[in-house]
């Protein structure tokens, strides 16, 4: 089978999976997380004696001699290069995405102010992404997504491609050998004509209409996706080839399945917690507030601000435990990006007064562009989608805590008990 059409294949089943199971159970995803550590504590634990994570699903295509090769090749760069190998699909402990994967990995390595992260794609199991803190000095993104358009690893192997980003990483040309890589392909990476939007709601917002979504979504996804493959689907994230409905729909943030993410990590907190010395942990209170907190803001979750919340309680928890001074909380534009890169001042649309909020590298490359940051949307009163950060502080504690850009997530929900006594 050729490589395009296994894309191909793997786009259609993730995303026919994603529209036509609508009440899937998630027993099995929540019992790999309960039994003992989580999926991204395991490798992070891992990544603590060596940089390179490889799953035993990979096993035979990264063998223990072709990792002490990537581990050699990554001490000779001097670069904090840490690489994480594992099959990721829709449902599992990070939903099948590779932003999860890295955030999550990030999340559990707070005593690692700088890293590069690569990792294997959520779509396409051929391919790699990669991520770096506290920004992308070298150009990490662009380096890894121009390691698969090289004619050289056109037909090669997981081991070799990740060799050879890590070569690109090193260099520090990623922008460079990226647009290089790609100038030679055809428009139809970036196809312009997108579904209509009334139609797809429709075909996706009634469980009836499974039978249209097989019939008229099929065949155009399957010509997204062909077309995406011919013409670069490695291509970075900041600019995806298939329409973003199509993506929207098979990938958003479900609100179940961010859920069952958030209930996760409670009970990892809470486990953390219980083995933790109060004698050699002089944060363990705090992360016992932060824990009891996450748990009380997850039985009353009414949807995804609530289930970021949850999130960011359980990070500041966890950086209570591991004694991170000062680490950066969420990202403030959207906390489901994960933990923010760096600081910077933002002054709110219709206001002239500047706060100074954390964000994620990719908000602060919106905002450095002059562009929209991805915003984390809630209801307003007169039930309008807005920024969180919209509503009024009284009535939203992620509006007046901004997750942790503002004020700690917790002293904001102790703030608020104290004036409802």
């Amino acid at each position: 089978m050729s490589t395009d059409v296994r894309r191909v294949t793997t786009v259609l089943t993730a995303l026919l999976l994603a529209a036509l199971t609508t009440t899937a159970s998630p027993g099995a995803a929540w019992a790999a997380d309960s039994a003992g550590p989580s999926a991204g504590q395991r490798i992070a634990n891992a990544l603590r004696t060596s940089p390179v994570y490889v799953d035993e699903a990979y096993a035979d295509a990264v063998p223990p001699s072709r990792q002490r090769q990537l581990e050699r090749q990554i001490r000779g760069t001097g670069l904090p290069i840490k690489i994480v190998l594992r099959p990721l699909t829709k449902g599992d402990a990070f939903d099948g995405d590779s932003d999860v994967l890295a955030g999550t990995v990030r999340d559990r390595l707070p005593d690692q102010r700088e890293l590069v992260l690569i990792t294997t794609d959520g779509d396409f199991a051929d391919s790699l992404d990669g991520y770096e803190w506290p920004a992308d000095t070298h150009q990490t993104r662009d380096a890894v997504a121009a390691a698969g358009f090289l004619d050289e690893t056109r037909d090669a192997g997981l081991a070799d491609l990740t060799g050879k980003a890590v070569e690109l990483v090193a260099e520090g040309r990623g922008t460079e050998r990226y647009e290089e890589a790609i100038k030679d392909l055809d428009g139809s990476a970036a196809p312009s004509a997108t579904p209509d939007d009334s139609a797809a709601t429709s075909a996706a917002s009634h469980s009836g209409g499974s039978a249209w979504w097989l019939l008229i979504g099929v065949p155009v996804l399957a010509l997204a996706a062909a077309l995406a493959a011919r013409g670069g689907i490695r291509s970075r994230k900041t600019a995806p080839a298939v329409p973003q409905l199509v993506f929207a729909t098979a990938r958003a943030a479900d609100e179940a399945e961010l859920r069952r993410r958030a209930e996760a990590e409670v009970l990892a907190l809470g486990e953390a917690t219980q083995t933790a010395d109060l004698s050699t942990t002089p944060g363990l209170q705090h992360a016992l507030d932060a824990y009891a907190a996450a748990g009380t803001v997850l039985d009353g979750a009414r949807g995804l601000p609530d289930l970021a919340g949850v999130l960011a309680l359980v990070q500041e928890g966890r950086d209570a435990l591991t004694g991170t001074d000062g680490a950066l909380p969420r990202c403030f534009f959207h906390p489901l990006h994960g933990r923010a890169a760096l600081r910077t001042g933002w002054r709110p649309l219709g206001r002239r007064d500047r706060l100074d909020v954390a964000v994620c590298q990719e908000c602060a490359d919106a905002l450095r562009g002059r562009r929209a940051p991805e915003v984390l949307t809630d209801t307003d009163e007169d039930g309008r989608t807005v920024p969180y950060f919209e509503l009024p502080a009284e009535r939203s504690v992620w509006a007046a805590t901004g997750y942790g850009s503002l004020t700690a997530p917790l002293a904001g929900i102790n703030s608020r008990r104290t004036r409802a006594r």
